[in-house]
């Protein structure tokens, strides 16, 4: 579900602790994304701002973010006017999904100005903007709006900043009696059944709203078309915990029963709010039933499933969307690169196709070398003219008749020897032929690792295994301007440490796969692979651990590879000294021997209860 304005009134609560904190360094990871380090007062963290059109939120987080080479100038404009600057306020506007947050910095004269910005969390129109105070003049938004986009409004430097248009919902908190409540419900209902008349515009396009049916009216469509910041999901849990089971009647004429059982729950669900108290939980389908997750800041009674609690509501944000964003970001930064490597392996294996092919024309040379033979013993009988001659061929037993082709323009000593040199040709080129058959499969193999590592790749892990196929000729290195940025001495690995307490370590592409089995692990430490399949080298540290370490570590060698959604994988093991990375070999790959199989299949959730960092 998506963030509302009551989750939005508890993420402004929660970032009450910035307020006199200052803002320390300011980075944009992405085009949708503001990171504010955070510091002093009692507040002291990475402050997530996203316009995510699908994702919007504000939270704190303790992800880490892969940051451009070259800031991007929204990034460099909002550094200039707040890097460095005090929180003076964090507020939510009314109770909607928009947060403003003050900030007050000095220029180089001493003389000090303040700056706003806008967080609007609203689905794909959300926004981050950077205003001055005082004017409301916009310097600049994450996102663009043009006249030609809204008519409503404008987001482009130097004008004005409209805030997005009123829904005419009445303010939840505002309600303090039964009375208020049931006209809130009143008018919105009246409002459904009656819309106003649209515009010439509205019903050209087709956006005119369409009057309600009177029996879809139901308790949870109206608070929701009446109250600001009340998401369909609260409104659902408003009406279960106020009708305990009971069916309500929908429509405006027996209004009064649904309003007299449903307004104490309502009530009471905003007093918490007042009071601050929050809640905030996930929970999930229960069984794989194949529903989506939900969150709140409340208990949602009304759904069943496994639930998560959580001590703030940025734990339950970046829990909820977290994976969610990454992998998101990630997919769309991976496309490009999978269909490069698709298209590379496609390559190679009509490379491959045509290869075998002119391998079997050449295991075929000794037909050549015989005709070229024959023709030599029968000279007497060819003339220069002749396009072909019928001939014994006394090399096999039943001694058959067999017809030579012959080039006329050449004398019949030319013609041998013309066969004599196609037999010299394939004959040398098969071994030729075989070399570039296994360079190809080799390449198949090794694309095909690849896709396996983009399948399961972090940010940082796309630009390790895009630089790799720039360093081994696949594609160009970027060109990037201004300083270059160093590249850490050793790759960061993704590090477990088993239910027995022992280190695992697993490399999720060719970099760092390398430099765990032949740099980091010792001759006496554990190696894994899954058998003949593309898949991540893991490694465990030291020795004395148990069958439970062992396998936990195959588990991860089969849930990083490509058979991860298989059963019964077979994982093969042995002793880091067995393993040899042969001169000359692509990245990631190696030869082992002394190996034992084993058989496992792969429990994600297991894997998950595993204690696991990146470690640099």
């Amino acid at each position: 579900m998506a963030l509302d304005g009551i989750v939005t009134r508890a993420v402004a609560d929660e970032l009450q602790a910035c307020v006199g904190a200052r803002i320390h360094k300011i980075h944009q990871p992405s085009p949708h994304d503001l990171v504010l380090q955070i510091r002093g007062g009692g507040a002291q963290g990475r402050l997530l701002l996203s316009a995510n059109p699908t994702y919007p939120r504000v939270h704190w987080s303790e992800q880490s973010f892969v940051n451009p080479l070259e800031a991007p100038m929204f990034c460099m404009l909002i550094r200039k006017y707040c890097e460095g600057a005090v929180i003076e306020a964090v507020r939510q506007v009314g109770s909607e999904r928009v947060l403003h947050l003050d900030v007050r910095k000095r220029d180089e004269l001493g003389d000090t100005f303040q700056k706003r910005i806008v967080v609007e969390l609203m689905g794909r129109h959300s926004n981050i903007i950077l205003l001055d105070a005082g004017t409301e003049t916009i310097h600049d938004g994450i996102h663009h709006v043009t006249p030609s986009i809204s008519s409503y409004r404008v987001v482009m430097p130097g004008t004005a900043y409209v805030a997005p248009p009123e829904q005419g919902k009445r303010d939840p908190f505002a309600v303090q009696d039964e009375a208020a409540f049931a006209d809130a419900l009143r008018a919105a209902g009246e409002l459904l059944l009656h819309p106003p008349v649209p515009d010439e515009d509205s019903i050209h396009f087709g956006t005119a709203p369409k009057p309600a049916a009177p029996e879809s009216l139901t308790p949870e469509k109206l608070i929701v078309a009446a109250f600001s910041g009340l998401s369909p999901l609260l409104a659902r849990e408003i009406v279960f915990r106020g009708a305990a089971g009971v069916v309500l009647p929908n429509g405006l004429d027996r209004l009064d029963a649904a309003v007299k059982t449903v307004w104490p729950a309502f009530r009471d669900m905003m007093d918490g709010f007042r009071a601050r108290r929050y809640e905030p939980q996930i929970v999930a389908p229960a069984g794989g039933s194949g529903g989506k997750p939900a969150f709140s800041v409340t208990a949602l009674m009304h759904l069943n499933g496994e639930r998560s609690a959580f001590a703030s509501v940025s734990a339950c944000l970046e829990a909820f969307y977290g994976d969610k964003a990454e992998r998101d970001t990630v997919k769309q930064r991976v496309t490009d690169l999978i269909r490069f490597v698709q298209n590379e392996r496609s390559k190679n294996e009509k490379k491959v196709e045509k290869l075998e092919e002119s391998l079997r024309e050449a295991q075929e040379a000794d037909k050549f070398r015989i005709l070229g033979e024959l023709l030599t013993a029968n000279l007497h009988l060819i003339k220069r003219g002749d396009d072909a001659v019928e001939l014994v061929n006394y090399y096999e037993d039943e001694m058959p008749s067999v017809t030579v082709p012959l080039d006329p323009q050449l004398t019949p000593s030319q013609n041998a020897q013309r066969l004599f040199k196609k037999y010299a040709k394939f004959r040398n080129s098969q071994t030729y032929v075989a070399e570039q058959i296994d360079r190809a499969r080799e390449e198949i193999a090794y694309l095909a690792a690849l896709l396996q590592q983009l399948d399961s790749a972090s940010l940082a892990d796309i630009e390790e295994i895009r630089d790799e196929l720039a360093e081994e000729g696949y594609m160009r290195q970027r060109e990037k301007r201004g300083a270059k940025r160093k590249k850490p001495k050793q790759p960061a690995l993704l590090c477990y440490t088993s239910s027995e307490g022992h280190t695992i370590y697993v490399g999720k592409n060719n970099t760092q796969n390398d430099f765990l089995t032949n740099k980091l692990a010792g001759p006496n430490d554990t190696w894994l692979h899954t058998k003949d399949i593309p898949g991540s080298h893991v490694v465990i540290r030291g020795s004395g651990f148990g069958d439970q370490t062992l396998e936990e570590a195959a588990m991860l060698a089969a849930q990083f590879s490509q058979a991860r959604s298989s059963s019964m994988v077979p994982v093969d093991y042995t002793l880091v000294r067995h393993v040899k990375k042969p001169s000359g070999a692509k990245p990631g790959f190696v030869i082992y021997d002394h190996q034992k199989t084993l058989f496992i299949t792969p429990d994600e959730q297991r894997l998950k209860e595993l204690p696991s960092h990146i470690k640099a």
